[in-house]
């Protein structure tokens, strides 16, 4: 597994990192997530399901897991893997989020299943659990889907509180979402406390079905902010489980390509991201050890200018990518 830094971090990451989303609690908006869970919603099995993906992630050269306060009991269930194999903080590299409080109280059918709140009041609580949970070994703390609506990048004291956690060694990053995360990540790259940009990383949505925000990242990592791709499968639109007949042309272009180097549709789609050369870590969202080593092929697959064009081609306007995402249930 390569290797590289998180842009001017001094974090090394692996090239494939590991999100949490779909491992720290029984919903998510994944295509099959429910039976990938097996509909064993336990405590017990999920923690145990966590650790064996946590297992094989490691075991594949895996350096970066991502969590997010609002995932469940992710951070828990990281932690607790931390703890029990002995991964001591200079071995991995570690990313949470703050801003959303998880509310679905262990059930899939909740009407909310997290709640957004971008407030001083909030960064202060859900930074002090992130640290009882995760404590040195919490490398960067995300703001989780930062908008230029919900005003966060314009308050002044929650910027001055995340200056000073960075002067403290934690690094900074935001997470950015829907079709103006372009617009977003741009005022965040202008943010300054005390003539320090206070954002170190940048966690954007990039696969092939949206690719819109390539040259915006490209600025990004130019300008040495780590760039972190989430959703490269399009929280499984871009797998053989999207049997959508609105997807069909766009499958057969993707499968045509898996069947030609002899691997799965996702592996191929994980390529394309991985191709983008200003890409530090791309995140698996898998939920199985089994979709993980499929991921993980996509590392095999070197991309020939022809064929990345073909699938970048397959791309979709942003307002159209992030209305049918909007539409995903939770599962």
């Amino acid at each position: 597994m390569e290797e590289r830094q998180l842009g001017r971090t001094g974090l090394i990451v692996s090239r494939l990192g590991l999100g949490l989303a779909a491992l720290g609690r029984p919903g998510y908006i994944n295509l099959g997530h429910a039976e990938d869970l097996a509909r064993d919603y336990a405590v017990a099995a999920m923690a145990a399901r966590t650790h064996a993906v946590l297992d094989a992630a490691w075991a594949a050269g895996v350096r970066y897991f991502d969590a997010a306060r609002s995932y469940g009991r992710a951070e828990e269930f990281l932690a607790a893997w931390l703890t029990a194999r002995g991964i001591a903080p200079v071995s991995v590299t570690i990313g949470s989020k703050w801003g959303y409080t998880y509310t679905a109280d262990w059930r899939v059918d909740a009407v909310h299943h997290e709640v957004k709140e971008h407030s001083l009041m909030r960064l202060n609580r859900q930074i002090a659990e992130s640290w009882a949970l995760l404590g040195a070994q919490l490398d960067l703390y995300q703001i989780h889907s930062a908008t230029i609506e919900s005003g966060v990048l314009d308050d002044r004291a929650i910027l001055e509180e995340l200056a000073r956690l960075r002067s403290d060694g934690l690094k900074i990053g935001l997470s950015v979402s829907g079709p103006q995360q372009s617009e977003t990540l741009r005022r965040a790259m202008r943010i300054e406390i005390d003539h320090e940009r206070v954002f170190d990383a940048v966690q954007a949505t990039w696969n092939v079905l949206d690719p819109s925000a390539g040259p915006t990242l490209q600025a990004a990592h130019d300008a040495g902010i780590g760039v972190i791709i989430k959703e490269p499968l399009a929280n499984g639109r871009l797998t053989a489980r999207n049997l959508d007949p609105h997807f069909a042309d766009r499958r057969r272009v993707l499968a045509g390509i898996a069947d030609h180097n002899g691997l799965t549709v996702d592996a191929v789609a994980l390529a394309a991201v991985l191709a983008q050369p200003w890409a530090d870590v791309v995140l698996s969202g898998a939920a199985t050890a089994a979709q993980l080593n499929s991921n993980l092929a996509a590392l095999t697959l070197e991309l020939d200018s022809t064929t990345l064009g073909r699938l970048l081609a397959l791309g979709q306007r942003p307002d159209e990518y992030w209305r049918t995402r909007s539409r995903l249930p939770w599962n």
